[in-house]
Protein backbone atom coordinates (compact mmCIF):
# COMPACT_ATOMS: atom_id res chain seq x y z
CA UNK A 1 0.00 0.00 0.00
CA UNK A 2 3.07 2.68 0.95
CA UNK A 3 4.38 1.69 -2.07
CA UNK A 4 1.47 2.46 -4.15
CA UNK A 5 0.72 5.87 -2.35
CA UNK A 6 4.46 6.95 -2.97
CA UNK A 7 3.93 6.18 -6.69
CA UNK A 8 0.54 7.94 -7.15
CA UNK A 9 2.12 10.82 -5.38
CA UNK A 10 5.46 11.27 -7.80
CA UNK A 11 2.73 10.96 -10.66
CA UNK A 12 0.89 14.34 -9.38
CA UNK A 13 4.11 16.02 -8.25
CA UNK A 14 5.87 15.35 -11.79
CA UNK A 15 3.42 17.12 -13.78
CA UNK A 16 3.49 19.69 -11.90
CA UNK A 17 6.96 20.33 -11.75
CA UNK A 18 7.18 19.60 -16.12
CA UNK A 19 4.17 22.75 -15.92
CA UNK A 20 6.62 24.88 -14.08
CA UNK A 21 9.38 24.26 -15.75
CA UNK A 22 8.58 24.89 -19.28
CA UNK A 23 8.29 28.17 -20.85
CA UNK A 24 5.27 30.01 -21.62
CA UNK A 25 5.16 31.49 -25.18
CA UNK A 26 3.64 35.26 -25.20
CA UNK A 27 2.22 35.62 -28.86
CA UNK A 28 2.46 32.09 -30.66
CA UNK A 29 1.38 33.88 -33.59
CA UNK A 30 4.64 36.45 -33.48
CA UNK A 31 7.13 33.42 -33.05
CA UNK A 32 5.70 30.73 -35.28
CA UNK A 33 7.12 31.39 -38.39
CA UNK A 34 10.82 33.18 -37.10
CA UNK A 35 13.84 31.01 -37.74
CA UNK A 36 17.41 32.58 -38.66
CA UNK A 37 17.17 32.61 -42.68
CA UNK A 38 13.69 34.88 -41.69
CA UNK A 39 15.56 37.38 -39.32
CA UNK A 40 18.12 37.39 -41.72
CA UNK A 41 16.37 38.56 -44.41
CA UNK A 42 14.36 41.11 -41.78
CA UNK A 43 17.59 42.48 -40.87
CA UNK A 44 19.83 43.21 -43.67
CA UNK A 45 20.23 46.93 -44.45
CA UNK A 46 22.11 48.62 -47.00
CA UNK A 47 25.41 49.71 -45.13
CA UNK A 48 26.93 53.13 -46.71
CA UNK A 49 29.26 53.14 -43.98
CA UNK A 50 32.60 50.79 -43.55
CA UNK A 51 35.25 50.18 -41.07
CA UNK A 52 38.70 50.48 -42.47
CA UNK A 53 39.15 47.11 -42.07
CA UNK A 54 39.81 44.25 -44.66
CA UNK A 55 37.97 40.93 -44.95
CA UNK A 56 39.13 37.12 -44.54
CA UNK A 57 39.58 36.08 -48.04
CA UNK A 58 37.89 32.87 -46.68
CA UNK A 59 35.09 34.20 -45.70
CA UNK A 60 34.67 36.57 -49.27
CA UNK A 61 35.00 33.22 -50.93
CA UNK A 62 32.22 31.72 -48.95
CA UNK A 63 30.21 34.43 -49.43
CA UNK A 64 30.49 33.68 -53.40
CA UNK A 65 29.80 30.38 -53.35
CA UNK A 66 26.56 31.11 -51.74
CA UNK A 67 25.82 33.44 -54.19
CA UNK A 68 26.61 30.71 -56.94
CA UNK A 69 24.33 28.58 -55.61
CA UNK A 70 21.30 30.55 -56.29
CA UNK A 71 18.69 29.07 -58.43
CA UNK A 72 19.56 29.74 -62.34
CA UNK A 73 17.42 29.11 -65.66
CA UNK A 74 18.16 25.80 -66.62
CA UNK A 75 20.83 25.46 -64.19
CA UNK A 76 23.17 27.35 -67.17
CA UNK A 77 24.98 29.15 -64.71
CA UNK A 78 25.60 31.93 -67.20
CA UNK A 79 26.89 34.49 -64.38
CA UNK A 80 30.95 35.09 -63.26
CA UNK A 81 31.37 36.75 -59.84
CA UNK A 82 34.88 38.34 -59.39
CA UNK A 83 35.73 39.73 -55.68
CA UNK A 84 38.37 43.04 -55.74
CA UNK A 85 40.10 43.58 -52.28
CA UNK A 86 42.66 44.90 -54.07
CA UNK A 87 42.91 48.87 -53.12
CA UNK A 88 44.56 49.87 -56.06
CA UNK A 89 41.76 49.28 -58.38
CA UNK A 90 39.24 50.21 -56.06
CA UNK A 91 40.73 53.56 -55.39
CA UNK A 92 41.53 53.83 -59.17
CA UNK A 93 38.22 53.31 -59.90
CA UNK A 94 36.43 55.20 -57.52
CA UNK A 95 38.61 58.32 -58.57
CA UNK A 96 37.42 57.33 -62.34
CA UNK A 97 33.83 57.08 -61.33
CA UNK A 98 34.09 60.47 -59.22
CA UNK A 99 35.77 62.45 -62.66
CA UNK A 100 32.45 61.18 -64.45
CA UNK A 101 30.22 61.98 -61.83
CA UNK A 102 27.99 65.52 -61.26
CA UNK A 103 29.94 67.87 -59.20
CA UNK A 104 27.47 68.64 -57.16
CA UNK A 105 26.88 65.01 -56.20
CA UNK A 106 30.66 63.98 -55.71
CA UNK A 107 30.43 67.42 -53.18
CA UNK A 108 28.01 66.00 -50.99
CA UNK A 109 30.27 62.47 -51.37
CA UNK A 110 32.91 64.01 -50.32
CA UNK A 111 31.20 66.08 -47.08
CA UNK A 112 31.26 63.18 -45.21
CA UNK A 113 33.97 63.13 -43.29
CA UNK A 114 34.39 59.41 -43.42
CA UNK A 115 34.24 59.19 -47.11
CA UNK A 116 36.82 56.93 -48.72
CA UNK A 117 35.56 55.54 -51.85
CA UNK A 118 32.97 56.32 -54.54
CA UNK A 119 32.77 52.31 -53.77
CA UNK A 120 30.53 53.52 -50.66
CA UNK A 121 33.84 53.10 -48.44
CA UNK A 122 33.39 49.07 -49.04
CA UNK A 123 36.58 47.38 -48.70
CA UNK A 124 35.55 44.47 -50.85
CA UNK A 125 33.81 43.74 -54.25
CA UNK A 126 31.53 41.59 -55.91
CA UNK A 127 31.13 42.07 -59.19
CA UNK A 128 28.96 40.27 -60.64
CA UNK A 129 28.86 39.66 -65.02
CA UNK A 130 26.40 37.60 -67.12
CA UNK A 131 26.14 36.12 -70.38
CA UNK A 132 22.98 38.96 -71.25
CA UNK A 133 19.58 37.38 -72.21
CA UNK A 134 15.92 37.81 -70.52
CA UNK A 135 16.62 34.61 -67.75
CA UNK A 136 20.17 36.16 -66.43
CA UNK A 137 19.17 39.37 -65.63
CA UNK A 138 16.93 37.34 -63.38
CA UNK A 139 19.32 34.93 -62.28
CA UNK A 140 21.99 38.07 -61.30
CA UNK A 141 18.90 39.28 -59.51
CA UNK A 142 18.61 35.64 -57.10
CA UNK A 143 22.81 35.51 -57.34
CA UNK A 144 22.93 39.56 -55.55
CA UNK A 145 20.30 37.89 -52.96
CA UNK A 146 22.47 35.28 -51.77
CA UNK A 147 24.97 36.93 -51.16
CA UNK A 148 23.97 40.00 -49.40
CA UNK A 149 21.93 37.22 -47.14
CA UNK A 150 25.42 35.66 -46.51
CA UNK A 151 27.57 38.46 -46.23
CA UNK A 152 25.23 39.67 -43.49
CA UNK A 153 24.58 36.53 -41.63
CA UNK A 154 28.63 36.45 -41.21
CA UNK A 155 28.60 40.09 -39.19
CA UNK A 156 29.05 41.88 -42.50
CA UNK A 157 27.37 45.05 -44.67
CA UNK A 158 26.58 45.41 -47.95
CA UNK A 159 25.64 47.90 -50.47
CA UNK A 160 24.04 46.77 -53.83
CA UNK A 161 25.56 49.62 -56.39
CA UNK A 162 24.20 49.50 -60.22
CA UNK A 163 25.64 52.98 -60.82
CA UNK A 164 29.35 52.09 -60.28
CA UNK A 165 28.70 49.21 -62.64
CA UNK A 166 27.24 51.37 -65.53
CA UNK A 167 30.92 53.86 -64.81
CA UNK A 168 32.58 50.20 -65.16
CA UNK A 169 31.26 49.28 -68.57
CA UNK A 170 32.18 53.00 -70.03
CA UNK A 171 35.29 52.98 -72.59
CA UNK A 172 36.72 55.50 -69.91
CA UNK A 173 37.30 52.92 -67.54
CA UNK A 174 38.12 49.75 -69.99
CA UNK A 175 41.19 49.12 -68.78
CA UNK A 176 39.54 48.30 -65.30
CA UNK A 177 37.29 46.00 -66.46
CA UNK A 178 39.75 44.05 -68.79
CA UNK A 179 41.49 43.44 -65.55
CA UNK A 180 38.90 41.88 -63.74
CA UNK A 181 39.29 39.00 -66.95
CA UNK A 182 35.59 38.29 -67.38
CA UNK A 183 34.82 35.59 -70.03
CA UNK A 184 34.03 37.33 -73.75
CA UNK A 185 30.44 38.23 -74.40
CA UNK A 186 29.85 39.07 -70.46
CA UNK A 187 28.67 41.66 -68.73
CA UNK A 188 28.53 43.52 -65.75
CA UNK A 189 24.93 44.29 -63.98
CA UNK A 190 26.00 45.06 -60.45
CA UNK A 191 28.73 45.63 -58.06
CA UNK A 192 28.10 44.97 -54.14
CA UNK A 193 30.20 46.64 -51.71
CA UNK A 194 31.05 44.36 -48.62
CA UNK A 195 32.98 45.06 -45.38
CA UNK A 196 32.54 45.65 -41.42
CA UNK A 197 29.76 47.86 -41.11
CA UNK A 198 30.40 50.97 -39.05
CA UNK A 199 26.79 51.95 -39.01
CA UNK A 200 23.42 50.37 -38.04
CA UNK A 201 20.79 51.77 -40.12
CA UNK A 202 17.23 51.17 -39.26
CA UNK A 203 14.14 49.73 -41.59
CA UNK A 204 12.66 51.61 -43.91
CA UNK A 205 8.78 51.25 -44.16
CA UNK A 206 7.92 48.31 -46.74
CA UNK A 207 3.70 48.28 -48.19
CA UNK A 208 2.07 45.65 -47.41
CA UNK A 209 -0.79 47.13 -49.52
CA UNK A 210 1.18 44.99 -52.92
CA UNK A 211 0.82 41.78 -51.40
CA UNK A 212 -2.52 40.20 -52.05
CA UNK A 213 -4.23 36.44 -52.18
CA UNK A 214 -6.28 35.33 -55.27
Amino acid sequence: MRKIFILLSMSLVLPMMSCKETPSVPNATESAYENPVVEAIMERRSVRKYQDRPVDRDLLMRIAECGINAPNAMNAQQWEVRIVDNKEWIQGMSDLQLSMMDASMVGQMKADPSFRNAFRNGTALFVVAVKPSPMTFIDAGLMGENIMLAAHSFGLGTCCLGSSARFLNTPEAADYLKALQFSEGYEVQYIIAAGYPDEQPQAKPRNKEVIKFI
